[in-house]
């Protein structure tokens, strides 16, 4: 009965770390895809500098570890925009948010670039033929296909995502990777706190994977 009453006697920090977790992941999910489907069409562009400009995010912010990103956000950005200017006062979370949609663009633009690949150049050829331009055939023609062909991989980077929120816990947001240190101030047995935490997140993931599977069905009908 220990185990269980380690979650029910403590089940406020529990639904206060996973409430947090599940709008860092939301929201930060919301702004990679967004950005990565914009990247990813940079990075196939018969535009140069939009080439060279999304080459240049996706090498330079998937080469940094995620950590130093959240520090450059959460110490570096406050003196870039110093109190009263514009872009100044974000929270912690809205800055982690950003730190964790920043980063995961960069995955969501690759996997992007490669389904935008997978489409045969012939109607990419057929649409300039039509006379519609490069931004009329990826909107109409090209990443409708391509988001169909990304479904896996794109779902194991918010798989992926949803695991790097727990970063957020050692700069100032309270999210499920800080429910082990309120867990050790209410002196409550810390392994028992860390298989739910663990079992909450597996949980997590297996919905996840369902929405992969439903997904999947539906789009090869949709084919």
């Amino acid at each position: 009965m220990s185990f269980v009453n380690v979650l029910m006697n403590n089940l406020d920090v529990f639904v206060s770390g996973f409430r947090m977790t599940l709008v860092l992941f939301v929201a930060g999910g919301i702004f990679a895809v967004v950005l990565g489907f914009v990247v990813g069409a940079m990075r196939v562009s018969p535009v140069p500098i939009m080439r060279a400009v999304g080459t240049l995010y996706v090498n330079l912010v998937r080469n940094t570890p995620l950590t130093l990103l959240f520090f450059f956000f959460v110490l570096g950005y406050p003196k870039i925009f110093p109190k009263g200017t514009w872009g100044s006062g974000l929270s912690y979370t809205q800055l982690a948010i950003l730190a964790l949609g920043l980063y995961t663009a960069t995955y969501v633009a690759e996997v992007v670039r490669s389904g935008i690949n997978t489409i045969p150049a012939g109607q990419t050829e057929a649409a300039r033929a039509l006379g519609l331009t490069f931004g009329q055939s990826m909107t109409q023609i090209v990443l409708p296909q391509a988001g169909r062909a990304v479904v896996p991989p794109m779902m194991s980077i918010l798989i992926a995502l949803l695991k790097n929120t727990t970063i957020a816990a050692g700069f100032g947001v309270f999210e499920a990777g800080a429910i082990r240190a309120t867990l050790s101030e209410r002196s409550e047995p810390l392994l028992p706190g860390l298989i739910w935490v663990a079992a909450i997140f597996v949980a997590l993931v297996m919905v996840l994977a369902w929405i992969q599977r439903v997904l999947e069905r539906k789009l090869e009908v949709t084919r």
